[in-house]
């Protein structure tokens, strides 16, 4: 019976792989199709569209084999081995799909081919001249992926004899916040493939001026929102993870991530003067080009295993290469494709006045940039340094802060301008009417700051744009709901729910703005004011750290499901209260040696209590890290203050046409 098991597990395994073939068959027979077809075929285009389909059957198909052979221990296959045991948690088992290179890649894939099928369904009838070239395009970059999956990285890979038992999932993705962060992260990246095919198939048709931008933007938006999560859900891992105190640490892998968000980000602002002007044609398309080669980008540092980090997921130089060849085709197509319809983008309208809300989104975008190409730089420079020179060089924070902060300040401020200039060209009248007050306010919260005892100049700053930025906000919001109630006969309350719900682009955008402004006192906060103790302690020991009294309790063993772990009891007081036990552990895995940290956190509105215990030192007693970092909790509510101003833009109900856009 057991033997008859084992064959229906293989056999399901193989079935999953053949999926896999057909997948990559289905996504050539797809391109060729659309390609050929093209407006003028629709019997060809609609042949396309079902290839996609195809592919998105056979790829959920494919994975649902692989997860089959996770959940019943099918160790004959390579990468199931690698990457569980039979004691790993189900949860973990499932989330191990992704937790290795292979895995990781069809999933990825996979993903692309479920938001290819869904658009195209979704724009079938809408868009039928861009139809062909999305189809072509998003069918070609399946293709080349696929191609990577099979040949350079299958996942369906036979070992023979088949051991007994599997290794285990790298412990440092035994955890929900790495179990989410990566599905995520793939969400945002392949997200983006729906507006770069759009705009690839505006171009081909020659129609770059007109549709694609709105067909494209809640694709953009919902992108731009799993891709926002993925990192906060990464920076949430890092931080009460890995025992540093930390949440970002300008690693090559998240700074991968970093980037086709700051693009995104461009992009999204961007195209709304697209929207209401008609400008920023070329530049809106070429910044949906670079967020995408930007995701493949991050695509390739994490999986080529080029550089150190522990985000990384292999290092196999070989694979990598193949997609950085994946990368090269699609810049050189889709730029050159670009150069090449450049004169059909041009607009008929052009700024105005330097002093509008068009330049302050133009300026917006160049601040965007010039982020991107420093956190790039950053990123690369150590890695062209050991190819071209031999020497090893390290880009740290300082570099970071010297550069980036000063840009995010600046994008800051355009965040509380942009919104409230007006069009065209801006007089004295309205710059004073809006800005007066909230500059004001700036100044005054600033001084404020200097008076209580903060001196360094970046926070000091970041306080005054964040409370000129909250101003124009307020003032904005309580304007418009006023004039609201007084015409409609409401509350201030119902007129601020009236004018949101009129125009939820706006002030979701605004509810997001907020959600920025929040995080960004958090990380002024945590980042200059973190107080820091490291000390050798045992039991009846006690130390005092930004007023807390910490006594060290006990250490004892504890258990898990598939761990065992050391862990340290300390009671935290202030002023003789009791506030918190808190129960760092030391954590090993059964078939790993890798010690893992669990930070024990206590938060408060104003700051964390963080604990973390180390090695034991011998005859001393064991390490023990303690951080009070200020305003960290005001990181994690403006990331939900953000995912809530994300989901009222999603509402907003769809335009069909472009202000200013020919008939």
């Amino acid at each position: 019976r057991e033997e008859r098991i084992g064959k229906e597990r293989r056999l399901f395994v193989e079935v999953g792989h053949f999926a896999a073939i057909l997948a990559l068959a289905f996504a050539f027979v797809g391109t060729a199709s659309a390609f050929a077809g093209g407006p003028r075929n629709p019997a060809w285009v609609r042949a396309g569209s079902r290839a996609v389909w195809a592919v998105c059957v056979l790829l959920t198909l494919s994975i649902a084999s692989l997860v089959y052979a996770f959940l019943t221990n099918d160790f004959s296959v390579k990468y199931v081995a690698a990457n569980s045991n039979r004691i790993l948690p189900v949860f973990y088992k499932i989330a191990a799909v992704w937790g290795g290179h292979e895995g990781s890649l069809l999933f990825w894939v996979w993903l692309m081919s479920v938001f290819a099928a869904a658009a195209v369904t979704r724009h079938w009838s809408t868009h039928p001249v861009s139809m062909p070239y999305l189809i072509g395009v998003q069918s070609a970059v399946m293709a080349g992926f696929l191609i990577l999956v099979l040949f350079l990285s299958s996942p369906f890979e036979r070992l023979i004899p088949a051991p007994a038992d599997g290794v285990d999932l790298n412990p440092l993705l035994q955890d929900p916040g790495m179990v989410l962060h990566p599905p995520f992260l793939y969400l945002g990246y392949v997200g983006f493939s729906v507006p770069f095919a759009f705009a690839m198939a505006a171009l081909f048709s020659g129609r770059a001026g007109d549709e694609w931008v709105l067909a494209t933007r809640r694709w953009t938006i919902l992108a731009w929102f799993f891709l926002s999560v993925g990192i906060f859900f990464g920076a949430r891992w890092a931080y009460y993870e890995l025992g540093w105190g930390g949440y970002w640490a300008w690693d090559p892998v998240e700074n991968a991530s970093l980037m086709p968000w700051l693009t995104g980000t461009a992009f999204l602002h961007s195209t709304m003067i697209q929207e209401k002007r008609n400008l920023f044609r070329v530049w809106n398309v070429a910044l949906v080009i670079l967020t995408f080669a930007l995701s493949i980008l991050g695509t390739f540092l994490v999986r080529s295993g080029i550089v150190s980090s522990v985000h990384a997921f292999a290092n196999d130089p070989g694979r990598g290469l193949t997609i950085l060849i994946l990368l090269a085709i699609l810049l050189v197509v889709s730029f050159g494709t670009l150069i090449f319809r450049a004169d059909r983008l041009r607009a008929d309208v052009s700024l105005d006045s330097i002093v509008s809300r068009e330049s302050a989104f133009l300026f917006n975008n160049v601040f965007f940039l010039t982020a991107t190409f420093t956190v790039l730089v950053g990123t690369l420079f150590p890695l062209a340094a050991e190819a071209l020179a031999g020497t090893k060089v390290s880009v740290g924070a300082p570099y970071y802060n010297k550069v980036f902060v000063p840009l995010m300040l600046g994008m800051l401020v355009l965040m509380g301008v942009g919104p409230l200039i007006a069009w065209r060209q801006a007089g004295i009248s309205n710059l004073k009417r809006n800005f007066a007050a909230p500059a004001l306010g700036g100044l005054a919260a600033g001084a404020v700051a200097a008076a209580v005892g903060m001196r360094e100049i970046y926070p000091l700053i970041a306080v005054v744009v964040v409370v000129f930025v909250l101003g124009t906000i307020g003032i904005d919001a309580y304007k418009s709901a006023g004039s609201r109630a007084r015409r409609d006969g409401l509350s201030l309350a119902g007129g601020l729910a009236r004018i949101v719900r009129r125009n939820k682009r706006r002030y979701g955008g605004m509810v997001i703005h907020v959600g920025v402004l929040l995080m960004v006192l958090g990380m002024a906060g945590s980042g200059n004011y973190q107080t820091e103790k490291s000390l050798v302690m045992k039991p009846g020991d006690s130390f005092e750290i930004a007023g807390y009294a910490v006594a060290f309790k006990e250490i004892r063993e504890s258990r898990g499901p598939n761990w065992m772990a050391i862990e340290g009891v300390f009671e935290a007081r202030n002023k003789g209260a009791l506030i918190a036990e808190l129960k760092p552990q030391r954590r090993v895995y059964s078939r790993s040696s890798m010690p893992m940290t669990e930070a024990a956190i206590h938060s408060t509105l104003t700051h964390d209590l963080y604990v973390v215990i180390g090695d034991e030192v011998p005859g001393q007693g064991i390490a023990v890290k303690a951080y009070v970092n200020p305003l960290i909790q005001w990181i994690w509510a403006g990331g939900g203050v953000m995912a809530l101003g994300t989901v009222i833009v999603m509402f907003q109900r769809r335009r069909t046409r472009l202000k200013g856009a020919a008939s």
